[in-house]
C-alpha cells in the first residue's frame, strides 16, 4: 500500500477531513478509506484547535480500523504526564499555569466527558513512538539513531508502559533523554544571559535546533529551527556536540512533524521532510504522498 504522511493536526478535524477528500480517501460510515493507500499521522492530535474530540475520533476510527497508523506527539506525552498522578502527590506534568493553558483547549472541549476523555488516554499509551520500514522512517519530532535503539530496546513493540511512563520524567536518566528527543526535539543552551519568547511568549535560554544539519558548520542562529534575527551568529561551540551525529544524506526518508514551520511546505533535505506547517496558527496541515519513490519529489507534498 501506499503511505500518507500526515503532520500535526492539534484539533482541526475539518482541516484533517478536507486533506483526506483531496488525497481520495472516502467515508465508509463512520471512517475514511482509501481503496490502496493508508495513512501514518506523526502526532499532536489534540490541545490549540476547536475541534479536538472530532479529531481524535476521526483518527482513532481509522487506526482501529486498519486504515492509518497514529504515533505519538509530546502533546499525547503531555497529556498522559499531566493526567498521571506522582505516588507522593501532584502530578507528573505539574498543573503549572503554562501547562494549563496548552491543555485548556483539551480540557474545555471534555467538560463533563471525564470517562470520554480517559478513553483517550488510555489509547495515547497505545501509540507507538516511531515506525521504520525498508524504506522509511516516521517520528513525532527527532530521529537520533542512538535514542532509537535504546528505545527499541526498552519499549514493548514501540510504545510507553505506565512503569515506563513514571520513568520517562526522571530528569537525566537514558529513559528521559530519549523520550524527550524523540517527542520534542533537540535542544541547545544559547550563550550565557541570552534569552528570546517562543511562539506562547514564554521565555527560553535554548532553541530547538535542526539535528539532520552538521552543527560544525552552524551558527547559533541558522541551527534554530525558529528563524530568529535576534539569536547570536556566532559559530557553535564543538564541545555542546561530543556525540551529536547529524542525518546523513545516505539513511533513509524520514518524515516528522512538531516545528511550527512556515510559508510553502518544502523538505529540510532530500530525505528530511517536516510536515507540520501551523494549522493551529492560520498555518496549513500536510501531507506527503508516498509510492515507494526513491527520492523526495515536491509533487508529492500535498496541503489544505
Amino acid at each position: 500500500m501506499g503511505i500518507d504522511f500526515i503532520g500535526d493536526i492539534h484539533g482541526h478535524a475539518a482541516e484533517l477531513e478536507q486533506l483526506l477528500f483531496k488525497l481520495g480517501y472516502r467515508k465508509k460510515g463512520s471512517v475514511y478509506a482509501h481503496p490502496s493507500r493508508k495513512v501514518v499521522f506523526v502526532g499532536d492530535y489534540i490541545d490549540r484547535g476547536p475541534q479536538i474530540r472530532e479529531t481524535l475520533e476521526l483518527v482513532k476510527g481509522m487506526c482501529e480500523s486498519g486504515h492509518a497508523t497514529a504515533l505519538m506527539g509530546n502533546h499525547e506525552y503531555n497529556a498522559l504526564c499531566f493526567h498521571f498522578q506522582e505516588r507522593g502527590g501532584g502530578h507528573l506534568r505539574k498543573h503549572q499555569i503554562k501547562n494549563i493553558i496548552q491543555h485548556y483547549d483539551t480540557l474545555k472541549q471534555f467538560q463533563n466527558k471525564q470517562s470520554e476523555y480517559e478513553k483517550y488516554l488510555e489509547w495515547f499509551k497505545t501509540l507507538p513512538l516511531y515506525v521504520e520500514t525498508e524504506g522509511f522512517r516516521a517520528v513525532h519530532a527527532c530521529w537520533d539513531q542512538q535514542q532509537i535503539d535504546f528505545l527499541q530496546a526498552t519499549l514493548q513493540e514501540q510504545k510507553l508502559t505506565d512503569a515506563l511512563i513514571y520513568e520517562s520524567v526522571n530528569v537525566g536518566t537514558a529513559l528521559n533523554l530519549a523520550v524527550e528527543e524523540t517527542l520534542k526535539g533537540k535542544e541547545l543552551a544559547l550563550p550565557e544571559g541570552e534569552t528570546y519568547p517562543d511562539k506562547d511568549g514564554t521565555l527560553r535560554s535554548s532553541i530547538r535546533i535542526k539535528w539532520w544539519e552538521n552543527p560544525s558548520q552552524m551558527t547559533y542562529r541558522s541551527i534554530s529551527v525558529e528563524p530568529n534575527e535576534k539569536l547570536p551568529d556566532l559559530p557553535l561551540d564543538a564541545a555542546d556536540f561530543p556525540s551529536q551525529v547529524y542525518y546523513g544524506a545516505t539513511e533513509k526518508k524520514v518524515f516528522f512533524g512538531h516545528y511550527w514551520l512556515k510559508g510553502t511546505p518544502s523538505f529540510q533535505k532530500t530525505n528530511v521532510c517536516c510536515l507540520d506547517y501551523s494549522v493551529a496558527n492560520q498555518g496549513k496541515l500536510v501531507a506527503y504522498r508516498y509510492s515507494g519513490e526513491g527520492g523526495l519529489d515536491a509533487q508529492n507534498l500535498w496541503y489544505v
